[in-house]
């Protein structure tokens, strides 16, 4: 089986001089809740179909399958989807022995900018960047499926 380990972070910020490489990702939802997420992604002008398992009780680690399939069948796919996609662009930063996944999202997730850093254990140490606010990790309100069905704009003060 493979884990996927990581903590997430709000970015309060600039890291786009930072960056190193970036793409824009769309994804969609087959399934989401319940003990499986079905996810399709489309990154610049690849296709992805990945499913993960719920998290653990820290929101730290939880299962993953990721494989690259077809652009076309990824389209085909996203057209399958439940209602609502999440738009995105990915900035990679490095920092220190880790890469920092920062997303800046678009339409009705506008103005959410969040960072999230895999991990080998949970228990790992790493540099944080000083564009890195508050951790997040484990709160379902900033899951990509959660922000697919209420998002970012939609939360009033209390819900940040």
């Amino acid at each position: 089986m493979s884990f996927e380990i990581e903590r997430k972070f709000l970015v309060v910020g600039e890291f786009k001089s930072k960056a190193y490489a970036s793409s824009r990702i769309r994804q969609g939802y087959i399934m989401s809740g319940g003990r499986a997420t079905v996810r399709v992604r489309i990154r610049d002008d690849k296709g992805y179909l990945t499913i993960k398992g719920p998290s653990d009780k820290a929101g730290i680690s939880r299962y993953e399958f990721e494989t690259e399939v077809a652009l076309q069948d990824a389209q085909d796919l996203m057209r399958l989807c439940e209602p609502g996609v999440v738009d995105k662009t990915r900035y990679l930063v490095r920092a220190g022995r880790h890469v920092f996944e920062v997303d800046e999202f678009y339409g009705e997730n506008e103005g959410l900018v969040m960072a999230e850093v895999e991990l080998s254990d949970e228990q790992e140490a790493f540099e944080k960047p000083d564009f890195i606010g508050k951790e997040v990790t484990g709160d379902r309100r900033y899951y990509n499926s959660h922000l697919r069905t209420y998002p970012y704009k939609l939360w009033g003060k209390a819900d940040q």
